[in-house]
C-alpha cells in the first residue's frame, strides 16, 4: 500500500501560569469510540512556513490566537492507518506562549472531525504528558519541559 505523506505543525502552548493548552474530542476509530486529548496541530499549507502553520492551526483548533513562538521543539515522523489508507506524517512542534487570554472560538468547518474538539487545560507540562493520548505528542510535551528546565 502506497503511503500518503504530508507535513503538519503545531504547538505546545503555555499560558502565563504555566497551564498547557490542549484540545479533546470523542471520535470513532475502527468501530470503537475513543476519547482523545491532543496538542493542537494541522496540515502545512502550500507557501506557508512551519511556524505560520503552527500558529494558524493552533488558532483554528483552539480559538486562542494571540501566540508567540519561544522555541523549536523539532520534528518527529508518525505512521498510521486510517480508513484503509496508510499515512506518514512529519510533525513539527513549537513551544509557544499565549500572549493574551482572549478566546474567539475555533475556526473549523462545522462538519469536520476538528469541529469535535473542545479546549482542555492541563495544570502543567507534567500533567499534559500524563493525559495526552499519543506517544509522539507526549514526547513534544517532554521536550518543552526539558527546554524550560535547561533555561531555569
Amino acid at each position: 500500500m502506497k503511503a500518503k505523506r504530508y507535513r503538519a505543525a503545531g504547538g505546545v502552548v503555555l499560558d502565563s501560569n504555566g497551564k498547557v493548552l490542549l484540545i479533546e474530542r470523542d471520535v470513532e476509530r475502527d468501530g470503537k469510540s475513543i476519547h482523545e486529548v491532543r496538542l493542537p496541530k494541522g496540515h502545512i499549507d502550500d507557501g506557508e512556513t512551519d511556524e505560520q502553520a503552527a500558529i494558524r492551526e493552533t488558532c483554528e483548533e483552539s480559538g486562542y490566537c494571540c501566540l508567540e513562538i519561544a522555541a523549536d521543539l523539532g520534528e518527529h515522523r508518525v505512521e498510521y492507518d486510517f480508513k484503509g489508507k496508510h499515512y506518514v506524517r512529519a510533525e513539527h512542534y513549537f513551544l509557544m506562549y499565549l500572549t493574551s487570554s482572549e478566546w474567539r472560538g475555533p475556526e473549523v468547518d462545522p462538519d469536520s472531525e476538528e469541529a469535535l474538539f473542545s479546549v482542555k487545560w492541563a495544570k502543567d507540562l507534567a500533567h499534559a504528558e500524563r493525559i495526552l493520548t499519543y506517544d509522539s505528542e507526549r514526547m513534544f510535551a517532554a521536550r518543552a519541559a526539558q527546554y524550560l528546565a535547561s533555561r531555569a
